[in-house]
């Protein structure tokens, strides 16, 4: 898979360490052109069927976002048992030797929170997000279509589960507790959201609106890339520091943690965010 690549070779050599991942980013233009390949499956994922019955790329399967994002003992969007994300998901077409190019339609969230759901099971290595979504797709004039292909399994995909990415509690209380510059809790949150007379916060994260991270909010396409490492490295995250990402319950922070990752930098999520942590009696800070 092809991607934007537009760092100068002295950027390049300069974030060596962590090395981008063009693979993990798609075009229009690129899937136009594998639309055909069997290999190539492409997931609708969003909460409503609406905007896909209406219109989607050709060839595209819908997915549920609250099929692998349920509620879990109180807590929103959470993983589901991984039994029933391997069934889910190879009903939708994914195998093992399946190349996964994840889009949404509204907002870029239920891609990439697909995105983090795929890596968890040890596929992230076979997917991509659509760079823009459909509303990129449909500026640029591609052809839509109304047809829906039937549901069915074409393979095996065979769960490789990665539990590492996803960061606990108890953990989280101890970088609250002891804040290190190595390892950042990075709040993806809108500012009012994460300070001030309403808001509040983790104690010791750091914070950066993930939508900061698009060229604005109606053009889902992402930043180039050396404008996102300064994004980033402006709250001190630099190639060798880890960072676990989170928000109110796991899907804003699934796209800090794609475009991190897609940076080539060290990342995980605290999935159960600020509605685990204040469920749970957890402390917060303006």
């Amino acid at each position: 898979m092809t991607a934007r690549f537009s760092l100068s070779f002295l950027a390049l050599a300069a974030c060596a360490s962590a090395a981008a991942r063009p693979d993990m980013l798609v075009t229009p233009e690129w899937l136009s052109e594998h639309l055909n390949d069997p290999k190539v499956v492409i997931l609708h994922v969003s909460a409503g069927r609406t905007v896909y019955d209406a219109g989607h790329i050709p060839g595209a399967r819908f997915v549920s976002l609250g099929d692998i994002a349920i509620t879990k003992n109180g807590i929103h969007n959470e993983l589901p048992p991984v039994e029933d994300l391997q069934k889910i998901l190879e009903s939708a077409g994914v195998s093992d030797d399946a190349r996964v190019v994840v889009y949404s339609d509204t907002s870029v969230l239920p891609a990439t929170r697909a995105y983090f759901t795929l890596d968890y099971l040890g596929h992230g290595d076979h997917a991509a997000l659509l760079d823009g979504g459909l509303e990129k797709w449909r500026g640029e004039g591609r052809r839509l279509t109304t047809d829906a292909p039937a549901a069915a399994a074409t393979g095996r995909l065979t769960p490789h589960v990665r539990p590492q990415l996803v960061v606990e509690m108890d953990e989280v209380q101890k970088m609250a507790a002891k804040p290190d510059p190595a390892d950042i809790l990075l709040d993806v949150r809108q500012a009012s959201d994460f300070s001030g007379e309403k808001g509040s916060h983790i104690p010791g994260a750091l914070n950066l609106f993930w939508m900061d991270g698009q060229k604005s909010r109606e053009d889902q396409t992402l930043k180039s890339e050396q404008d996102l490492r300064q994004f980033y490295e402006s709250v001190g995250i630099k190639p060798a520091t880890h960072v676990v990402t989170y928000c109110n319950s796991g899907m804003q922070a699934s796209q800090s943690y794609f475009v991190l990752k897609y940076l080539g930098y060290d990342v995980r999520m605290y999935d159960g965010s600020l509605s685990e942590w204040n469920a749970r009696g957890g402390t917060t800070e303006k």
